[in-house]
């Protein structure tokens, strides 16, 4: 494994992961050698459109499917080398998870403290500790007045809150959420990401959500954009306190660079700056260039390249400084 992917101390690596689906006579790459590491305590989420892999990867992580190659490790498991038994144990115990659909993360037909006890009932704890758990677990979430409601009689918001008390029950080393706010309107799912930011804080537990949103992803504090089965860019946001004293977000975003030097240029940029099939790289003192291909364009021989660009070699009037 890559040193600088070893994961040492890390929560989740994942390390060149690939996932190839067999469908009929084709073969679809869902992951194309996929690069992931999560610290202990952190809150990030992976975002993604549709078919970037953020759902594959998802699936993997959460013990659901194996990867085809590479190496995926959660809290010191090898998702890959699992046998039946301890992947079973592996999703009692390791890790949480909250759904999107409501039906996936409830039982219709019991009450809240009823939903929040059954894993813990499943595990073998006893009455005494699970009541005490579920009631505390409950309070940190907001429902303590709703513990006795079916999901039929709790909104929404209630229902995740609850969900999220759920997938915390049996103490697990990472949560993970797909799509969590999916079907909320912006208030409420602010009201659930503020619960996800408390038990985050109070019990130390990493948490990982799945969105397609990318306003989701700034509830986060480390945004890490999937693309074609690949990690392409992460954004890093941090709160900090200007010369008049008010609290601001400063948000930095930065491609991923992989083992072999490859990295993926944010979509914006490339459509920005109309960049096709190849770019002009210059090595500066303390940074590298990136520019379009202006031999692609036609000009008489001898004439400059446009203002600020690196020369193609056809001309001599520029010498690839900086802008």
């Amino acid at each position: 494994m890559d040193d600088r992917l070893s994961g040492d101390g890390a929560l989740i690596t994942c390390d060149n992961l690939v996932k190839i689906y067999k469908v009929a006579d084709l073969e679809v790459v869902a992951l194309q050698g996929l690069d992931l590491v999560v610290e202990p305590g952190e809150f990030i989420a992976l975002v993604g459109a549709s078919g970037s892999g953020k759902s594959t990867l998802m699936n993997i992580l959460g013990g659901l499917d194996v990867p085809s190659a590479g190496r995926a490790v959660v809290a010191g498991h090898v998702l890959g080398q699992m046998g039946r038994q301890e992947r079973t144990s592996y999703r009692r115990r390791v890790i949480g998870f909250v759904w999107q659909q409501t039906a996936r993360n409830l039982l219709p037909y019991l009450t809240a403290r009823q939903n929040v006890e059954l894993p813990m009932l499943l595990n073998g704890v006893g009455r005494g500790d699970r009541e005490r758990r579920a009631a505390d677990l409950l309070a940190r979430v907001g429902l303590s007045e709703r513990a006795e409601h079916r999901p039929e009689r709790l909104s929404g918001g209630e229902q995740q809150r609850a969900a999220i008390a759920v997938a915390l029950a049996n103490e697990p080393a990472v949560l993970f959420a797909d799509e969590p706010t999916g079907e909320l309107d912006t208030a409420t799912a602010h009201e659930v990401f503020d619960v996800l930011r408390t038990v985050n804080r109070e019990l130390g537990v990493t948490i990982v959500v799945v969105t397609h949103d990318a306003l989701v992803s700034e509830q986060v504090s480390r945004t890490i954009a999937i693309r074609d089965g690949r990690t392409s860019t992460e954004t890093l946001r941090r709160r900090a306190i200007s010369e008049s004293g008010d609290h601001h977000v400063i948000s930095e975003e930065y491609a991923v660079l992989d083992r072999v030097g490859r990295l993926q240029l944010p979509h914006a940029y490339v459509e920005e700056l109309g960049l096709e099939r190849r770019v002009r790289l210059v090595l500066e003192e303390d940074h590298i260039s990136v520019w379009p291909d202006h031999s692609r364009y036609s000009r008489p021989a001898g004439d400059a390249a446009p203002d600020g660009a690196p020369d193609d070699g056809r001309s001599g009037a520029n010498d690839g400084g900086r802008p």
